[in-house]
């Protein structure tokens, strides 16, 4: 069984991350999405909360599974048998930063592979940073996220 990690903060999930993790269920027998503790961010949201986005963005996705994690994610793919962690990029910023970590993360765990995956075109634009923003300011977000995430994100 193919096993990759798809980490992140998600705070919030957005659109472009639920094209990641979709595309990487194409690849991939099970994907574990591992929502960060974060403690080095201050997030909108809880760790709860963001499992319970991320749980119900992708509750048509076969073979995911939502996983909290805190530490290194190398630790967190060893003990969850992956093989790759999934990375979604965005733009050249994003890459250098991702062909850094990958470099590292082999380091740290030589077995486990980093696969890349873009968004699709229309939704590279999207982070939860600007989301979070958008939505602080009264803009409507209903094209960047989940329908439950836009009504998390208005209360």
């Amino acid at each position: 069984m193919r096993v990759v990690v798809y980490p992140g903060t998600f705070d919030p999930v957005t659109l472009g991350h639920e094209d990641v993790l979709k595309r990487a269920a194409q690849l991939f027998d099970r994907v574990i999405v591992g929502v960060a503790v974060a403690h080095h961010k201050q997030t909108r949201f809880t760790l709860d909360e963001r499992m319970a986005m991320v749980s119900a963005a992708m509750a048509d996705v076969p073979g995911a599974q939502v996983l909290p994690f805190e530490g290194l994610i190398m630790d967190f793919c060893l003990q969850h048998q992956a093989s790759a962690v999934v990375r979604g990029v965005r733009n050249h910023t994003d890459y250098d930063f991702e062909a850094q970590m990958a470099a590292m993360n082999r380091k740290l765990a030589p077995a486990v592979d980093t696969v890349i995956l873009l968004p699709q075109p229309d939704l590279q634009c999207i982070s939860s940073t600007l989301v979070r923003e958008i939505s602080k300011l009264g803009g409507d977000v209903s094209g960047m996220v989940s329908p439950v995430v836009a009504q998390a994100l208005k209360g």
